[in-house]
């Protein structure tokens, strides 16, 4: 006959819900931080300081589209997404550096130039 301490069901499954908590509370930091702190400089090719493509400025034009001005290699290009199809608008064109203020004012006329003339008025 075994002296070993027998271990209750309630004991067991509260030991096994506390392991469980822990280690999702782990994947939940873990998740965390990366978003916090970059999981991107992980992929990022050694000696490679500067990034080639990067996202300007995004826009949402209702819960499904989206406007999305991304700069690649110093060329900026105006991307519709959502809905059914993805479709490049504009582009490329130059980019504009960061402290011109030139950027809104490219982005705004790209907007502008893009957008869907007024529907006419009904009439008689």
């Amino acid at each position: 006959m075994s002296a070993e301490p027998m271990v209750t069901s309630a004991a067991y499954y509260l030991y096994a819900a506390l392991m469980l908590g822990l280690v999702l509370g782990f994947i939940l930091v873990a998740g965390w931080l990366v978003r916090r702190f970059g999981g991107g400089a992980l992929l990022r090719l050694p000696g490679r300081t500067q990034r080639r493509l990067g996202v300007v400025e995004a826009m949402a034009l209702d819960p499904r589209r989206r406007l999305v001005l991304i700069r690649r290699d110093g060329v900026e290009h105006l991307l519709l997404l959502g809905g059914t199809q993805d479709l490049h608008l504009e582009g490329p064109f130059p980019a504009t550096g960061p402290n011109t203020g030139d950027s809104h004012q490219t982005f705004q006329t790209v907007l502008n130039e893009t957008a869907a003339p007024p529907a006419p008025a009904p009439g008689p």
